[in-house]
């Protein structure tokens, strides 16, 4: 069945997901860096930030019940887990999905781009939520009412393309004084600003932010399903 690639949900019911990958890797990012972790990344996102790096999951996909998505999450053997996407909550069966991952006693943690609704999910799930930069293009996009939602347990993520997104950033963090709310990350965008160069400013401000590499990126670049 055709579907845009920018719709804000894909049509189906909670019981079942369109899927693009399901696969085992460490974890590459946040405070969970380098866990044996299993990933399976949710097709479609109503977004398209400049620096998007899994245009491959805006459409395509395979509808798998959650009974399947749980049997090859099993198959791996891994006490992480990490729902990602695209955007996964554009999809109606994502919070169905994390509840059950919980209930199967994983330690299950959700990257989202901060756009939709966070708040009504399970509490046990990790939400690790991005603030979208204005170098990313998708700065209005950001539903800022997800900051109120926030927990301690929860990581809030910039992607830092330039200087002008680093002192927009800055200034979010010091404005909603959000170490108090979370861990809050910030990232170099790849290719686009030399992580030296975030680590400095980060130092030079005392910013009471996690400066952070993507491991996966350093072992395997760019190759999908790691």
């Amino acid at each position: 069945m055709p579907e845009s690639s920018r719709h804000s949900s894909i049509p189906g019911d909670s019981r079942r997901l369109r899927v693009t990958e399901l696969f085992y890797s460490l974890q590459g990012e946040g405070n969970t860096t380098g866990w044996p972790t299993v990933f399976v990344r949710l097709t479609g996102c109503p977004l398209r930030c400049s620096y998007c790096d899994t245009e491959y999951a805006f459409q395509g996909g395979a509808w798998r019940t959650l009974d399947e998505i749980l049997a090859d999450v099993a198959a791996h053997g891994a006490r992480y887990v990490t729902v990602t996407g695209g955007e996964p909550l554009a999809q109606p069966g994502c919070p169905a999905l994390l509840t059950a991952l919980c209930d199967a006693g994983y330690r299950v943690s959700l990257e989202t781009s901060g756009a939709l609704d966070i708040c009504g999910l399970d509490p046990r799930v990790v939400r690790v939520m991005d603030l979208k930069t204005p170098a990313s293009g998708e700065v209005e996009k950001n539903r800022w009412a997800n900051l109120d939602c926030l927990r301690p347990e929860d990581q809030l993520k910039f992607v830092i393309c330039d200087r002008g997104d680093y002192d927009w950033a800055v200034q979010q963090v010091r404005t909603h004084q959000l170490e108090n709310c979370c861990e809050v990350l910030f990232s170099a965008a790849q290719g686009r600003l030399a992580p030296a160069r975030l680590a400095e400013w980060i130092l030079a401000d005392g910013l009471p932010v996690r400066f952070q590499l993507q491991l996966h990126k350093i072992l395997w670049g760019d190759e999908p399903g790691r």
